[in-house]
């Protein structure tokens, strides 16, 4: 029985032997994957800082009354409307003020025909003095008291002009043309001297501000064009005005200010993203498509000359498009899989097309 049963087990295991060299080739032929592969360039690589910012008023201007203790009679502006450099925003009651305007009117009439009767009074003296009818003391006691009413004319037309002034102030005017942004201000209420009642985004400008590292803030210059990316994923071209020449000392960082087009889609406190070219350098540069990362490093896998492939670790630096810098461990000319690598391990063998 022993013979026997050793007998059956030799004619069973040579029975399989040819079954498991058939799958073994199988699964060889199977694990064959196809790659794209590409030679690895070197090129200019354009350096690029990105940031994020705010869109922000250029000048906002507040608007209040210059004179105060009158009514709000009208509002004639909301927000949103677009106003022209002088246009009539509000207006206060004038009774008071056109009562007061027509006090002071009647004061330079008196004042005025005071000062004729001085003038008159003068002229009759000088001419009795020259004929000496008349004394020294009374005629520069005439002299002086023309000289009075001479002075409280000018000051009658002072107040006359000061009351015309508080009438048209009476009237609030836009400063510049622009869109109101805020309005506090309602008809009714008795308005004060220098309280705001409105406020304008001056010439509907605005402007985008980016906080800057203070390590970068050398490579940035006015006049340098940026492009900023609004939230809704457009992109708008602009120029920077100003570098802040001071950096805040708790973050180290410095604000850059730049002037955009005017666009309704730009409103002020909107986050918006800015990038700033500010130089090129040449660089070895592989497809994004072609990094394998792994344990928080970044591979590619070389072809060989049999068609395997080796894992090889680089450093990367900067993305640009579908291309990424590397920083070191690859060399120009070096043969790599550019797409399919995700699939791949150390020493695979790979069938190649579309070959670089």
């Amino acid at each position: 029985m022993v013979r026997t049963a050793s007998f059956t087990f030799i004619l069973f295991s040579s029975f399989l032997q040819p079954v498991i060299a058939q799958d073994s080739n199988t699964l060889s032929s199977d694990a064959t994957l196809t790659v794209t592969t590409g030679k690895v360039q070197a090129g200019t690589f354009t350096r690029f800082l990105t940031i994020n910012g705010t869109i922000n008023a250029w000048q906002e201007v507040v608007i209040a009354p210059e004179v105060g203790g009158y009514r709000v009679e009208t509002v004639l502006v909301d927000v949103g409307d677009y106003v022209q450099a002088g246009q009539q925003l509000v207006k206060l009651s004038t009774a008071l003020l056109a009562t007061e305007y027509s006090s002071k009117q009647a004061a330079l009439k008196q004042r005025q025909a005071e000062s004729v009767n001085a003038d008159l009074a003068l002229q009759r003296a000088q001419d009795l003095a020259a004929k000496s009818l008349l004394s020294q003391a009374d005629l520069d006691r005439l002299n002086s008291e023309a000289l009075g009413a001479t002075a409280r004319l000018d000051g009658a037309r002072a107040e006359l002009a000061a009351a015309q002034v508080k009438l048209d102030f009476a009237n609030v005017i836009a400063p510049d043309a622009g869109v109101i942004t805020q309005r506090s201000v309602t008809v009714g209420q008795l308005a004060q001297a220098g309280s705001e009642m409105l406020r304008l985004l001056r010439q509907n400008r605005v402007e985008w501000r980016g906080e800057v590292a203070e390590s970068s803030m050398p490579s940035l210059h006015v006049g340098q064009a940026v492009t900023i990316t609004s939230v809704d994923g457009r992109e708008h071209q602009g120029t920077i005005r100003v570098v802040s020449p001071t950096v805040n000392t708790v973050t180290h960082n410095g604000l850059v200010y730049v002037d955009i087009g005017s666009d309704d889609a730009l409103r002020p406190g909107m986050f918006a993203r800015g990038k700033i070219e500010y130089g090129a350098t040449e660089t070895v540069q592989v497809p994004l498509a072609s990094l394998v990362s792994s344990d928080g490093y970044n591979y590619v896998f070389v072809v060989q000359a049999d068609r395997t492939v080796s894992r090889q670790m680089i450093n990367t630096g900067d993305i640009q498009g579908s291309n990424v810098e590397v920083v070191s461990g690859l060399e120009p000319g070096t043969n790599i899989v550019t797409k399919g690598a995700g699939f791949l391990k150390d020493g695979d063998l790979v069938n190649v097309v579309n070959a670089n």
